[in-house]
């Protein structure tokens, strides 16, 4: 089976299966147990700038509100997670989780400073970010283009509409859909088409770089913005 027509298969399943998931939505938690969601690691400005929790960037992506959201990111986690990782390896998706979560957090605590914020839709938002960045990386190995980026940013757009929505924070949203976006430049780049069968050309047979001009200029472009950013 070709390149082009294996990924394009696999990237429209994710989305065909990611359509019957709910909502991504990280959440201000404004309820009774906030005080037993802030010992646990809670999102808190207060506590990580004048308390030095930094801490709490990371284990806030691993708490949630209710089961309702644990259910609906895990939902989303497998639908997504799962094609990316048989794609790509655990290192890289993972790799992509956990920092997306963790530009999420950031930018939440920047804009929300009088709540606590849960969840792992920060993270999620990055694979979709990573999804978006991917597919214009490695363009030339897609079939049915505009339809795929059609979807995916229809999906995208839905899912941020949602952060109007109260007690949703969507500052992790786009932190989380921003770092993911800039990761997937960098580690999702695939050598371009034919590349992989080089090997059966004729001896004298002209082989094409590896990969394209404009993936070295996203890659490099991605990694300086990663960097100062």
């Amino acid at each position: 089976m070709e390149l082009g027509q294996y990924s394009y298969f696999n990237f429209n399943l994710i989305l065909e299966n990611y359509e019957t998931v709910e909502v991504l939505s990280s959440q201000i938690v404004q309820c009774k147990h906030n005080l037993r969601l802030e010992k646990l690691g809670a999102l808190e400005w207060d506590k990580i700038v004048h308390q030095n929790q930094a801490w709490r960037l990371i284990t806030c992506i691993w708490l949630h509100a209710g089961v309702i959201h644990l259910l609906a990111n895990m939902l989303s986690l497998v639908f997504i997670g799962i094609r990316l990782e048989q794609q790509f390896g655990f290192v890289r998706l993972g790799a992509i989780y956990l920092f997306s979560g963790i530009g999420g957090s950031i930018l939440s605590s920047l804009f929300i400073q009088r709540s606590i914020s849960v969840g792992a839709s920060g993270a999620l938002f990055g694979l979709l970010g990573a999804m978006l960045s991917e597919l214009f990386t490695n363009w030339t190995i897609y079939a049915n283009k505009a339809a795929t980026l059609f979807t995916l940013v229809i999906i995208i757009a839905i899912n941020l509409a949602v952060g109007i929505l109260p007690h949703v924070d969507n500052f992790a949203h786009i932190g989380g859909f921003l770092s993911g976006f800039l990761l997937g430049f960098v580690l999702l780049v695939r050598p371009q088409f034919g590349w992989s069968g080089r090997q059966h050309y004729p001896a004298h047979t002209i082989v094409k770089s590896k990969y394209t001009a404009y993936q070295y200029v996203f890659w490099i472009v991605a990694t300086i913005l990663l960097v100062v950013g």
